[in-house]
């Protein structure tokens, strides 16, 4: 027998394996759904919750089509096509207002990635148990407070009559006379990013920390016997064993590129720093709802939709094309 006509019958049998009666399939189906009942009920009031929550209000997108006005009934609401797009795109304050989302997404997407990996790494290293547990436990107790309570704090502590801040700077002669941080707009970008590292970023080097035990310790033995140090370790085993969470993190966090936030920018915001300082979340609230114009507050969030969904897309798209891990 030659071997063109041995392949031919090996992958015939291949062929017939893989094809499977649909009465088989759906009794196999059956039986595996018997056997996992108790997660699927489980899962039903989840279902509900986000049918109920997130799905179900989608149908108010349509008021972003309109030129809606809440007295009068669905049927008889004026329908304007893409005019609130149009006037978004065209508004001067809406593009100031994307500018800063953008920047305060970038800034903290930067300094929150950097900060979380760098403190990881930094904990990963050090032996001290207790010690660890108290640095550890210290740096994600931020995470916990509300952004009133944090917004309140960073407030205080930049205060020009008896913040902490200026108080340090002008002991260590870097300033000659206090400085008032929350009423420049330069600043203001600066102070969300470390107020966002401040409060998050001992919740994210729990992630990182996470991945980090998940690395073989056989790898660091190998690369104590051919002699490399901590540092060394950190960049040729440790960093590659994280990079498959960094990536999904970082996928993840692309898709809330337009999310800088709302309580902290609105709660150390102020007449002098307005155009740093609104975010689209704060424009919603100011030119949308608080005016009545619902409609306009619509578009901008199915904008925000739009973008984040198209991004997390692409970034999976350039993951996949990298060969590292995806999100979806």
């Amino acid at each position: 027998m030659s071997d063109a006509v041995l392949d031919k019958q090996v992958k015939t049998q291949k062929t017939r394996k893989r094809r499977v009666d649909p009465e088989i399939g759906v009794s196999l189906s059956w039986k595996t759904l018997k056997m996992q009942k108790q997660l699927i009920f489980m899962s039903v009031p989840i279902a509900i919750y986000l049918i109920i929550f997130n799905y179900a209000p989608i149908w108010g997108w349509l008021m972003a089509f309109q030129n809606y006005r809440p007295a009068l009934s669905f049927g008889k609401q004026e329908w304007v096509g893409l005019q609130q797009f149009k006037f978004l795109f065209s508004d001067e304050t809406f593009m100031m207002v994307l500018r800063n989302t953008i920047a305060m997404s970038f800034i903290n997407l930067v300094l929150g990635t950097v900060t979380a990996i760098g403190l990881a790494l930094l904990l990963n290293e050090i032996r001290a148990r207790f010690f660890k547990r108290i640095v550890q436990s210290i740096s994600y107790l931020p995470h916990f407070l509300s952004w009133v309570i944090a917004a309140g704090i960073v407030a205080t502590s930049l205060s020009i009559d008896d913040g902490i801040v200026n108080i340090v700077l002008m002991k260590l002669h870097l300033i000659k006379e206090p400085i008032m941080w929350l009423s420049e707009g330069k600043y203001f970008w600066g102070i969300i990013g470390a107020s966002n590292v401040w409060k998050e970023v001992g919740w994210g080097t729990i992630i990182y920390l996470a991945a980090i035990t998940s690395i073989d310790p056989s790898l660091y033995e190998a690369a104590s016997i051919d002699g490399a140090k901590r540092f060394q370790k950190m960049r040729y085993v440790t960093l590659p064993g994280i990079k498959s969470t960094f990536v999904i993190l970082l996928i993840m966090n692309i898709g809330h590129i337009l999310d800088a936030g709302f309580e902290l920018q609105y709660l150390l915001g102020n007449g002098l720093t307005v155009d740093w300082s609104q975010t689209i979340d704060i424009f919603v609230v100011k030119y949308g709802i608080s005016m009545g114009n619902y409609s306009l507050a619509t578009a901008a969030g199915i904008f925000k939709t739009i973008v984040s969904v198209i991004l997390v897309f692409i970034a999976n798209y350039i993951a996949k094309r990298l060969g590292e891990e995806r999100l979806v």
